[in-house]
């Protein structure tokens, strides 16, 4: 499965239990790391929590690899490691405090 395909199998589970403010950057100019990073927002720690759980079961389903998921225990940033993706789910008052698009952008 390519980077593009995890991108939206991503984007479709965050907008299925509506995830908001969906960015996708593509990074892979600037990283080797990883090809895209996609930053959603949530409501609450648990719209949050389910969100990333979505992204983990979608990718899963599709026969895609979830390495990791952190974060889960507090809810209000989390992190689903899909690999070429790094998904990023957090509460509108941490994304705006870590503004993690403005970091891969200066």
């Amino acid at each position: 499965m390519n980077s593009q395909e995890l991108v939206n199998i991503a984007v479709d589970a965050l907008e299925d239990i509506k995830g908001y403010d969906i960015d996708v950057i593509d990074v892979s100019k600037i990283t080797s790391m990883f090809e895209y990073v996609v930053i959603a927002s949530a409501d609450s720690t648990r719209q949050a929590k389910s969100l990333a759980r979505n992204v983990a079961e979608k990718t899963k389903a599709t026969g895609g690899v979830v390495y990791s998921v952190e974060g889960e225990q507090t809810g209000e940033w989390l992190l689903v490691d899909l690999g070429d993706v790094i998904v990023h789910v957090m509460l509108p008052a941490i994304r705006e405090y870590y503004d993690l698009k403005a970091l891969w952008f200066r």
